[in-house]
């Protein structure tokens, strides 16, 4: 069901909204950019339309809503425990397909990824509904089209915003706020074609020689292991744990889980001075490995969707869609070398 809403109307439906809902969005975070006297544009809670940046992309995904950086598990003392609680009010985050499409992939990391849900990511993802900015253009540095992540139909309500502002309820638990608004019919568009394109190399064609390539070499000069790329990913999903002492007295402690990537040194430490990936390369060579080819193995869809902040935010401008397309000309010339 579509209805048209002028800015003012907009206003009113956040504030009726707000009454059961916090709501997210894209929005300046002022001071905060890498440089002195820049701003960045991250995800924050939406008080009114003028809140909302629309012509630039966050630098951070909205996972954090859902997955926080550092979160307790749990506290324990004297041989007694307890799961600390949380906000239960619901959530609705301003987002665009691509972002939809990778919660979705946290969905079967989290709660699809054995016999086990995760309790933790469950309880938050319960409360949390999907307002979609529709995203006929894109950015620059995307290439959510080449994933596939450029479309869903996962939003309980799709804006478009314009000269006039239209929306698209999916979910009847919303059509209550919009009741006297005009209605109208609203066909939501979505980006067709990036500029930039990827190629994935075809899902079986990665050998075992791949894993010896030179141009891992390549990263190993020139990624420093900082991690950016996985904390802006809408997708990556690792966490390290950690006990942690806490109270006045030094009697209790909390366990919680931490945000950790595959690219950070240490990542993948073990008792005895061992490493599995020590190099940069290495690390490199995993993390795509993962985005464009196991995960899909075992789950039918790419990990990456193609949104590009890992790009964005590479202090080294390493570029990980260069990387998959030169991954997949090299799988391609192997293959017809073979024939």
């Amino acid at each position: 069901m579509g209805y048209s809403l002028s800015k003012d109307q907009f206003n009113s439906l956040l504030d009726a909204l707000k009454k059961s809902y916090t709501v997210y969005g894209p929005a300046v975070d002022p001071d905060k950019g890498n440089y002195s006297d820049t701003d960045r544009i991250t995800y924050k809670k939406i008080n009114s339309f003028d809140d909302l940046v629309l012509d630039m992309k966050t630098y951070f995904s909205p996972k954090e809503i859902v997955y926080p950086v550092r979160e307790p598990l749990f506290h324990f003392s004297d041989g007694s425990f307890f799961v600390p609680h949380i906000d239960e009010k619901k959530i609705a985050i301003l987002l665009r397909p691509c972002d939809i499409n990778g919660f979705d992939r946290l969905d079967t990391v989290f709660l699809k990824n054995g016999p086990e849900e995760d309790f933790y990511y469950k309880r938050r993802r319960k409360n949390i509904r999907f307002f979609m900015i529709e995203c006929a253009e894109g950015f620059d540095n995307c290439w959510c089209v080449s994933m596939n992540a450029n479309r869903t139909d996962m939003y309980d309500v799709a804006f478009r915003f314009g000269k006039e502002i239209l929306a698209d309820v999916k979910n009847e638990e919303f059509i209550p706020y919009l009741v006297g608004f005009p209605q109208t019919e609203v066909d939501i568009q979505f980006i067709e074609k990036n500029s930039i394109e990827v190629k994935v190399p075809e899902i079986g064609s990665i050998s075992p020689e791949s894993f010896d390539l030179e141009m891992w070499n390549e990263y190993t000069s020139r990624c420093i292991a900082c991690g950016r790329c996985n904390t802006s990913c809408i997708t990556c999903s690792c966490f390290t744990v950690q006990d942690v002492a806490c109270g006045t007295e030094g009697r209790m402690a909390e366990r919680r889980r931490r945000w950790a990537g595959c690219q950070l040194n240490g990542f993948t430490d073990m008792a005895g001075g061992h490493s599995y990936r020590s190099k940069n390369g290495e690390k490199m060579r995993f993390k795509t490995m993962h985005k464009i080819n196991d995960f899909h193995r075992r789950f039918g869809k790419h990990q990456c969707v193609g949104c590009g902040r890992c790009d964005d935010v590479c202090p080294q401008y390493i570029s990980f869609a260069r990387c998959i397309n030169t991954l997949s000309e090299v799988v391609a010339e192997r293959g017809k070398n073979e024939q």
